[in-house]
């Protein structure tokens, strides 16, 4: 069943092509004025692709999925984690760095079993990347970036995030992303700055 692609009464009504809790909380927060809908809420099932090289292709091909399905203005992100040390890994599939299904447990265990193994000091620099994107059903298209520089730790620390938050700490601070309150770091982190930026593009564009 097609889902009304209206407005809710504060603003856009668009549906979010994540199956990601922590996303949608997050996401919510970050667009205070976008009435956000599960797409399990009106499309359950919805395949949503991410079998590209890109954060802004797997973005993108999500929210095209969900948007199809639906009828509705369409939400969606693709967001990483790149390490220079391993030569950007686990980049676009850091989701499923450890295979398919992997739990954030399994994929910062792997993590840190390849930094191990490398010889002498590796560069443990990283960067989180997100990509925030918008799709209309007329086909128009938003599409924003964010990035959080830092650098890996071994030792994880620290439970209020997810994916590799434990391992992260930003440049400019000694804790990691996951000691890092939520309501401090979505002022700062990737997604914030992605979804900032989309905002500003959704009043400006739509």
């Amino acid at each position: 069943m097609r889902a009304s692609p209206g407005r809710g009464p504060d603003g856009l009504r668009a549906v979010f092509a994540s199956r990601n809790p922590h996303k949608l909380e997050q996401v919510r927060l970050l667009l205070p004025g976008v009435e956000l809908v599960p797409i399990d809420d009106v499309a359950p099932g919805t395949p949503l692709p991410e079998e590209h090289d890109s954060f802004e292709a797997n973005a993108l091909s999500k929210a095209r999925a969900a948007c199809a399905a639906t009828g509705m203005t369409a939400i969606a992100d693709d967001s990483g984690l790149e390490v220079a040390a391993l030569g950007g890994a686990p980049g676009v599939v850091s989701a499923l760095y450890a295979g398919e299904g992997a739990s954030d447990a399994q994929n910062n265990a792997r993590l840190v079993s390849e930094l191990r193994a490398l010889e002498g000091e590796p560069d443990l620099s990283c960067t989180y990347r997100c990509v925030a994107v918008l799709v209309t059903p007329d086909g128009r298209e938003l599409v924003a970036h964010g990035r959080l520089d830092g650098h890996v730790v071994l030792e994880g620390r620290g439970t209020q995030g997810f994916g590799y938050d434990p391992h992260v700490v930003p440049v400019g601070e000694t804790r990691t992303m996951g000691e890092i309150p939520l309501e401090e770091k979505i002022r700062f982190n990737h997604r914030a700055r992605a979804f900032g930026e989309l905002a500003r593009l959704i009043r400006t564009r739509l």
